[in-house]
């Protein structure tokens, strides 16, 4: 029965997320496991990788296995490494993966992005789907390898529909395991916030996530999709609802709010973040709703509580 299992690769099976994927999958697939940080031991029979999308042995992963579809979750954050060597893993390893997909004919391949790419200003439309221009040239050089990656996925959807390619930017994601910059705020005793700031923010759990993930892997209806509860909240209410104490901060002169954050040693108040500290950005989830017949099953409530119980 094992050998019959269709074979897909998981990027990225480090992180927490892409090991809630992988658990939920590894009874219906044979997962081959790859991260450029570490061989992946996942308690249970799965093949893992400690390899760079850019080296020629990644090649051979594709070659010795005969895939049946791709998760790449594998982006590297810009809390993560430096520039060169995010904007490496992120862009020219992503296209080296897109490459080898269409060499060895892997007919699924599923992205993670991020709701970041669409940029924080205030003049973002209340609801922002998938059709709003992302807003690039706003954005800090500390971002521009996570547009460049979702570009690319846009690039290889279009123009290589032979291999299926269904791309997620997700609101927020939070909760156990989770160590976004988002998330290690909330797990705090104390957190910055901008004086004057309150930003409507949306958040999906990560057990929700995950069955976003799969679900649309496994539905395989190619194209764009924001994933995102209807609930969002106001972000200095998320903050108290934490049992976060909120510290007011200037938010002009920039340089001041940046030298307050480096003087206090906050890595949760990193600059290229600082507009969406300010600025809404809610982005519109009904289109993967409706596709997939999705709805999270987690609350904000569930979320904050489980920050209140880090306390």
């Amino acid at each position: 029965m094992e050998s019959k299992k269709k074979k897909i690769m998981v990027t990225g099976a480090a992180g927490a997320l892409a090991k809630k994927v992988i658990d939920k999958l590894k009874r219906d697939y044979k997962v081959i496991a790859v991260d450029f940080r570490t061989t992946v031991d996942l308690g249970i029979p799965v093949e893992s990788y400690k390899v760079d999308f850019n080296k020629r042995i990644f090649e051979d992963i594709f070659r010795e296995h005969e895939l049946d579809g791709v998760i790449h979750l594998g982006r590297i954050t810009a809390s993560e490494l430096n520039r060169y060597t995010r904007y490496n893993s992120n862009v020219i390893g992503t296209k080296k993966l897109f490459d080898l997909c269409r060499k060895y004919k892997v007919p699924r391949v599923m992205v993670l992005s991020t709701y970041f790419v669409y940029g924080a200003s205030p003049y973002n439309p209340s609801l922002l789907d998938e059709k709003t221009p992302i807003k690039a040239a706003d954005l800090t050089m500390d971002m521009v390898d996570t547009v460049e990656l979702d570009h690319l996925a846009n690039i290889y959807l279009y123009k290589h529909p032979e291999l299926n390619i269904t791309i997620l930017r997700p609101c927020n994601i939070a909760g156990p395991g989770v160590r976004n910059t988002f998330s290690k705020l909330l797990a705090s005793t104390s957190a910055p916030v901008l004086w004057g700031f309150s930003p409507l923010m949306q958040f999906i759990h990560i057990d929700d996530m995950r069955d976003a993930i799969c679900v649309a892997f496994e539905k395989n209806v190619p194209g764009l999709y924001n994933v995102a509860p209807d609930d969002y909240i106001g972000f200095q209410d998320a903050v108290k609802r934490c049992n976060c104490q909120p510290i007011q901060i200037p938010s002009v002169p920039l340089g001041l709010t940046e030298w307050v954050s480096k003087f206090l040693k906050w890595d949760i108040l990193p600059p290229f973040l600082l507009n969406y500290y300010k600025y809404p950005v809610i982005i519109d989830g009904s289109l993967f709703a409706r596709t997939f017949d999705f709805q999270p099953k987690k609350s904000l409530e569930d979320i904050f509580s489980y920050y209140r119980g880090l306390k």
